[in-house]
Order: C-alpha cells, then sequence, then structure tokens
C-alpha cells in the first residue's frame, strides 16, 4: 500500500482553516455530530448516551462534549500530519479509540459518513476559504486519520 501523501499545501489550507474554526469548536462540534445523524440516522445506536435517549440532539448533556472533542481532536490531528509525517494521535489513545470504536460496532464504512460530514462542516464553518483544494486537503487528513483509527479496530486486550 502506497503512503498517503499530505502536501504542504494541503497543510498550509487545513491549518488557515482550522485557525479560524477552532474558536468555535463546540458549535462546529455538535454541527459535526448533527450532520451524521442527518446523513445516517440508525448511527444513533453506536453512541452509548444517544441509543436509548430521545431528548433531542442539542439538550443531550453528553453530546456537546464528544462531540467538541471528536472535532477538536480531527481537526489538530489534521493540522499535525504533514510535520509528524504520520498521525500523531497519541498511541495510547488511537489504541483506545479504536478499541471503543470496534466495541461500539463501528465498521470501516462508517466513515465515509463521518467525511461527508466534516467537509460539509467545515464548508460551512469558513465558506470564504473552501475550495477544491481544500476539500482534498481535509479528505486526505480525515483518511489519514480514519485509517489509524480503523488499523486499531479490535477488541482491546
Amino acid at each position: 500500500m502506497d503512503a498517503r501523501v499530505f502536501t504542504e499545501e494541503q497543510e498550509a489550507l487545513v491549518l488557515k482553516s482550522w485557525e479560524a474554526m477552532k474558536n468555535n469548536s463546540g458549535e462546529l462540534g455538535l454541527k459535526f455530530f448533527t450532520k451524521i445523524l442527518e446523513i445516517a440516522p440508525e448511527a444513533k445506536q453506536l453512541f452509548s448516551f444517544l441509543k436509548d435517549s430521545n431528548v433531542p440532539l442539542e439538550e443531550n448533556p453528553k453530546i456537546k462534549p464528544h462531540a467538541k472533542a471528536v472535532f477538536v481532536m480531527t481537526c489538530d490531528s489534521a493540522s499535525q500530519l504533514r510535520k509528524a509525517g504520520k498521525v500523531t494521535v497519541r498511541e495510547s489513545n488511537l489504541k483506545k479509540l479504536g478499541a471503543s470504536h470496534f466495541k461500539a460496532g463501528v465498521i470501516a464504512e462508517h466513515f465515509k459518513v463521518t467525511k461527508l460530514a466534516l467537509l460539509e462542516t467545515i464548508k460551512e464553518a469558513v465558506p470564504e476559504m473552501w475550495s477544491p483544494e481544500m476539500k482534498n486537503a481535509w479528505e486526505e487528513a480525515h483518511d489519514q486519520l480514519a485509517d489509524a483509527i480503523i488499523s486499531e479496530m479490535k477488541p482491546s486486550s
């Protein structure tokens, strides 16, 4: 398998857009999650705190911190990809992420949904910066992070 390349130009686009979004990451994280559930309503079953909840998404006390954490981790990882030459989520975290996604029943296919939701969220967050190049940069960053998580998706030992 060829090593995926995240170029300097892609890095610059990701960094620039992440700088513009950072202060709004709580709201954007919620938007990101809302989009995931719009695209794939059945994904609700994958989240322990949503599964048996009838509370509207934005009123669920656990969604905001979770959504923000996921959005920030995704964007932070994307912004460090090139510097490190690989996904820099700490290995222990990556193993934990892989194990928790595995336990929740997440499969590789599900990451197509998160990618769509992420791109939509960013496009709406920074419309004046959005371009085909920026879309490609975020797709590449998402895919590298998803691949890293997927490679750890096995029962925790």
